[in-house]
């Protein structure tokens, strides 16, 4: 392997973790990294002071390229989006709490409430620590201009958080009785699960069953999900609990295919949220990798 090769793929763990966070989804990462790749090999990488920062700053503009064709693709998608789990590791492992905590769904669905402008400035400064000035640098902007992008990333992200976040140990309990519940078709116990104003948004693209909207009402869910258990007696199911993108999620397996991911947001005693990702090719990546009778999972 020659240098810059080896260079490329010291760092490449740390863009792969920026590109995916910055777009939702591993395909268009990797994408990213491959036209950053061919930038890399067409630069004369021995004038370069500081081959990070290079790497980081390309990572980052063509990620933003991406972003905002992407964000006008979104605005026709079929019902809700949700991102895509991600199977390749994008951190090392000696990786700040921090940095594991906002690769979960939810930051990362959190992180559509931002503009693409707001989202790289937000991803530089708060998760991968460059300063404001290095970040201002990445974007060519000013140094104040950062800030307010900054601030604002950070009030969006505010209003939009849930009211109560709790342990990953908290979620799967929950996550447990709610695949107990869905295997015994049992609707008193789904009631007990859900929070009075629990909300459900499910992703499938146009190309598997899901609500279009998102559902409100602990009541409706209760509904929706008795619906789904007695549907799911038809078929051979098969329920996991494993750790995706750093917390718990439940996959369902209908007749070996993987058809679900579902994660939720808890106030430690009742379900909050629940996310649905449904949509075929956000799980295929998922489904190559995990095994339907494994209770534990790398990811």
């Amino acid at each position: 392997m020659d240098r810059a090769t080896a260079t490329f793929q010291q760092h490449r763990p740390r863009l792969l973790g920026l590109a995916y966070r910055m777009l939702g989804t591993q395909a268009d990462a990797e994408d990213v990294l491959h036209d950053a790749w061919l930038r890399w090999h067409q630069q004369d990488t021995d004038t370069l002071d500081d081959a990070e920062a290079w790497l980081v700053t390309v990572t980052t503009r063509l990620s933003l390229d991406r972003l905002r064709r992407a964000k006008t693709e979104r605005q026709h998608y079929t019902g809700p989006w949700l991102p895509e789990p991600l199977v390749e590791e994008a951190e090392q492992p000696e990786a700040e709490l921090e940095r594991v905590e906002s690769l979960s769904l939810s930051f990362l669905a959190l992180l559509e409430r931002l503009s693409p402008e707001e989202r790289a400035a937000f991803l530089l400064v708060q998760v991968f620590d460059y300063s404001h000035a290095e970040t201002a640098a990445m974007l060519q902007i000013a140094e104040d201009a950062c800030r307010q992008r900054v601030h604002r990333a950070r009030q969006r992200l505010r209003e939009g958080r849930p009211r109560f976040t709790h342990s990953p140990d908290a979620q799967r309990r929950l996550l447990e009785k709610f695949r107990d519940a869905l295997e015994s078709a049992s609707v008193d116990s789904l009631q007990a699960l859900f929070a009075e104003d629990a909300v459900h948004l499910a992703d499938g693209g146009g190309k598997a069953t899901a609500t279009l909207r998102p559902l409100h009402g602990g009541e409706r869910l209760v509904r929706l999900y008795g619906i789904i258990a007695q549907r799911y007696r038809q078929w051979p199911i098969v329920h996991r609990i494993l750790w995706i993108n750093g917390a718990p999620a439940l996959l369902t397996w209908v007749d070996t295919r993987l058809a679900t991911v579902a994660w939720i947001e808890t106030d430690g005693e009742r379900i909050t949220s629940i996310h649905s990702l449904r949509n075929p090719e956000k799980l295929a990546r998922l489904e190559a990798v995990t095994n339907p009778q494994a209770g534990t999972s790398l990811y």
